[in-house]
């Protein structure tokens, strides 16, 4: 009777050469857990260590996202190309080893190249991730389709074999993006997860590689010089990435931060966060103001209230802390409730910016625009909202419905002022304005006059309330600053907006309104 297809493959006949012995089939499923796995969590760390160079915008995670994609792509092509070429039991081990050398070499890279490629511009976003992801990435990749390979010794139990495998391989990577994303970034800094995840995958190749010669009774081996060559790469990527720049000090759960002592002002500190100048603050007064937005947000805050009058204030986003600090010093009794994501930062501020919490300044950790949605109603007289993802506003604290839950949580007569950078064509600040204008009554801005005229990149305060605004002495005191700036009144500022769309939770392109023309 003839055979169909579908008939078992099993004891070779003679003058054919035996097939590759498969795998246990736990060690298969470790295999490729492990693989997947260490993709993803080589993605989520990529926005980590590009972050400092390049910023974390919706522009840099799709980059990221798509160089991963695309090494799985071109990594399961080439070893599934590979796979029917050659014995993968002969290339599984060496593969391993190479992504782990692959993934400690990117600390290296990945530093030299940013201090290079530092900044926003497209090509330097996607040359930077390339060259974070690509390579380990794609070897790793190539793993998946080997171990398949090894495992079809039926062909009746294909489907299976393969749908097994794909859904552990899925599996490793909801594990390592859930673990990375909540645990391993939180616990520990990114280097330390790069270097470690590296170390596994070349122990892991190095165990696979010895076990499997055991097992075939001494069969293939690497030559002595490529074990030697592997050995001197592996050393060589630890003392690049020893002697490679560091852009932190510190590295929070959201930022690489460090903290400088202004070379012309012992008391000065300078807080960077992804390499961006954040924050000023200075240890022995905290009514010096030295950023120009922040006299902006003190000027206005001065004119709201009656002189040493305390007032309930909110803060979307801490930074250094120095507004807060500004308006307990300026106004003993005020009551300053601040949101702030990153409790690595608070943290910091207590360690080397002099941040001292209690009743009147209390730190909450949390997501502003959650955190709002728990405040009651007509509780506040100031929201400060200074909250950013590197240069970039969150987008949904950019929405109308977020101006909402400010204008509810505010007072009547209370006033919300919001930091905004932007850069010519000014697209983002002029959508912004009239967001927050079709919530609040009056609004107003303060900016640099070149920035108004659409010539240069610049801080932007939006003055908001449902009163007319206390505008009367804030030319005056502009013009006491060290650095030039006007007031755009409401009937200008409506004018200056002119038909910019309002932003939505539905609908808040703020990435691509940042990017320049």
């Amino acid at each position: 009777m003839s055979s169909t297809s579908s008939d078992v493959i099993t004891e070779p006949t003679a003058g054919t050469t035996a097939p590759p012995r498969a795998l246990p089939n736990g060690l298969a499923a470790f295999l490729v857990f492990l693989s997947s796995g260490a993709v993803l969590v080589l993605e989520t760390v990529s926005l980590r260590l590009v972050g400092p160079y390049v910023g974390v915008t919706l522009q840099v995670t799709s980059s990221v996202i798509g160089m991963a994609l695309a090494a799985i792509a071109y990594g399961a092509w080439m070893g599934g190309w590979l796979a029917d070429r050659r014995d993968p039991r002969t290339m599984i081990a060496p593969a391993l080893v190479l992504a782990g050398i692959a993934t400690a070499v990117t600390l290296p890279i990945v530093r030299y190249a940013g201090e290079v490629l530092r900044g926003g511009a497209a090509s330097a976003v996607l040359l930077l991730t390339a060259v974070t992801v690509l390579l380990p990435a794609a070897l790793l990749a190539g793993i998946t389709p080997l171990v398949v390979k090894l495992q079809l010794a039926d062909l009746r139990r294909t489907g299976q074999v393969v749908g097994k495998l794909s859904s552990i391989g899925t599996l490793g990577g909801i594990t390592a993006t859930l673990g990375t994303g909540f645990i391993l970034v939180a616990a520990l800094p990114s280097s330390v997860i790069v270097l470690a995840l590296a170390a596994v995958l070349g122990a892991t190749g190095l165990a696979l590689g010895f076990w499997l010669r055991r097992r075939s009774g001494g069969g293939p081996s690497a030559p002595g010089r490529a074990k030697a060559a592997l050995a001197l790469l592996g050393l060589s990527a630890a003392g690049l990435t020893a002697a490679a720049p560091n852009p932190c000090d510190v590295e929070t759960a959201y930022h690489c931060a460090r903290v400088e002592v202004d070379p012309q002002w012992p008391a000065g500190r300078t807080l960077y966060l992804n390499s961006a100048e954040h924050s000023y603050v200075d240890l022995g007064e905290p009514t010096h103001l030295k950023y120009a937005y922040t006299q902006w947000i003190g000027l206005v805050a001065d004119l709201a209230r009656p002189a040493r009058q305390p007032v309930d204030a909110l803060h979307l986003g801490g930074g250094g802390f120095t507004v807060p600090h500004y308006l307990a010093a300026t106004r003993p009794g005020t009551d300053n409730l601040v949101f702030e994501l990153d409790g690595g930062l608070v943290d910091l501020d207590k360690r080397e910016l002099g941040l001292r919490t209690g009743p009147q300044l209390r730190a909450r950790v949390g997501d502003a625009r959650v955190l709002l949605g728990g405040e009651p109603t007509d509780s506040r007289d100031l929201i400060v909202g200074d909250a950013f993802g590197h240069l970039v506003v969150p987008w949904h604290l950019a929405t109308r419905e977020m101006a909402a839950d400010v204008r509810r949580v505010l007072r009547p007569d209370g006033v919300y002022v919001q930091n905004v950078i932007d850069y010519p064509p000014d697209r983002f600040i002029r959508a912004e304005l009239a967001t927050v204008s079709a919530v609040f009554e009056h609004v107003a801005l303060i900016a640099p006059p070149g920035a108004v005229a659409g010539r240069q990149g610049a801080n932007f305060l939006i003055i908001a309330s449902d009163v007319p605004l206390p505008l009367a002495g804030i030319p005056a005191g502009l013009k006491l600053l060290p650095e030039p700036a006007e007031l755009l009144d409401e009937a200008r500022t409506a004018e200056w907006v002119g038909d910019a769309q309002v932003l939505t939770d539905d609908y808040a392109p703020v990435d691509q309104l940042l990017a320049t023309a």
